[in-house]
């Protein structure tokens, strides 16, 4: 085939979403190679997010680029190369215990200095909640004030933090609720920066997987990490937070969903951003707590992660000129492009994201939920 019939493949592809090659809407693609055609139909999604970091393409609004594109299903038509991942994932466990620290090393560890330029003030990497907040720094101190009153936390109680980051949610819990916090995470640079944000409170921050915990907490909390734990141990998460939670005690889960039962993740996430990632299901999670929990809240608030994404991308651009000075242009066309086809993809509806409450003998006289 000449580039001429896959371009004209690819403006057929296209047609349904609005978006057109060339065009002038701020969400069409600017093409600088025409090889960009076919090397998208036959690499998929892998091949539309290289070829945007090598520069052969560029989009004003990447982040309604997506959510056009998945929008319309075309998530399957640019996700031709599946098949080797879906059979590796398939019989190899790509998050067992001697995996577990390469997301810090590859994702975490990128630089704190990045993060610090990207996130809200309290360093939380997760979804904010916007109900009543007008800016990043407010949506992240709801969240974290909504996850405590979720769990009914309580000055003197012990709370667990399972990939507790740069310790957004340990420090919120020791100044404002007054509770003594343990974070435990797999990156060493978040180790290092959160043992000096949580300096002088009752709080302490592990170099540790999950897998190894087992001690007594009054409530139990993991905002954004199960999404690092694949679907074949999902159970032995869950076991290890009932192992760990007091008889009467609460977990909160906060995690980005999947509309439907995946056992991997896209090609380019995986090799870019997030290795051996997965997000989980409805199915996958009610199967693993299915006889050690009782389910007692679950609260969509995916709309949220959209504005999240969206102003983590407004810092990271308004720093630009100071990330460029560290990260190179490949880099930085890799995090945009990072940013803004998540955000798509929420806005999209395609993902979700879940606050999900759990007791392990069901709350006496029923859970009163809040938001």
């Amino acid at each position: 085939m000449s580039y001429r019939s896959y371009k004209k493949k690819a403006e057929e592809i296209l047609r349904k979403t609005g978006v057109e090659i060339n065009g002038v809407k701020p969400w069409d693609i600017q093409v600088h190679n025409e090889n960009l055609y076919r090397r998208i139909l036959a690499q998929g999604s892998l091949g539309l997010g290289e070829s945007y970091m090598d520069g052969w393409w560029d989009c004003e609004r990447l982040d309604q680029f997506f959510y056009k594109i998945l929008s319309a299903g075309l998530e399957n038509m640019i996700s031709l190369s599946l098949i080797a991942d879906l059979i590796r994932a398939r019989i190899l466990n790509l998050q067992k215990k001697s995996r577990a620290f390469q997301i810090g090393e590859r994702h975490y560890d990128t630089g704190n200095d990045l993060y610090q330029l990207m996130l809200d003030r309290r360093m939380n990497y997760s979804c904010g909640y916007w109900e009543n907040a007008s800016n990043l720094d407010e949506a992240q101190e709801a969240k974290l004030d909504l996850i405590c009153r979720k769990i009914g936390l309580k000055p003197g109680q012990r709370v667990l933090d399972i990939g507790c980051g740069w310790g957004g949610f340990v420090i919120y819990a020791a100044e404002k609720y007054d509770a003594g916090a343990v974070g435990i995470t797999v990156s060493r640079e978040q180790v290092s920066l959160a043992e000096k944000l949580s300096s002088g409170l009752n709080v302490e921050i592990r170099f540790q997987d999950y897998r190894d915990l087992n001690e007594p907490f009054d409530q139990v909390v993991s905002v954004g990490m199960i999404e690092h734990v694949g679907y074949k141990n999902y159970r032995r998460f869950m076991e290890t937070v009932h192992r760990c939670l007091d008889g009467n005690g609460l977990f909160l889960l906060q995690t980005i969903g999947s509309n439907k039962s995946d056992i991997n993740t896209d090609p380019w996430i995986a090799k870019y951003i997030f290795p051996n990632s997965m997000l989980p299901s409805c199915a996958q999670l009610s199967r693993a707590a299915e006889g050690l929990f009782v389910m007692e809240d679950w609260h969509n608030f995916s709309a949220d992660y959209d504005k999240t994404l969206m102003a983590w991308h407004g810092n990271f651009e308004r720093n630009r000129q100071e990330i460029k000075q560290n990260y190179s242009e490949r880099f930085y066309r890799m995090w945009r492009y990072y940013l803004l086809s998540c955000a798509g993809a929420f806005r999209s509806r395609k993902v979700q994201l879940w606050q999900i409450v759990y007791s392990k003998r069901g709350v006496a006289g029923g859970y009163r939920y809040l938001r």
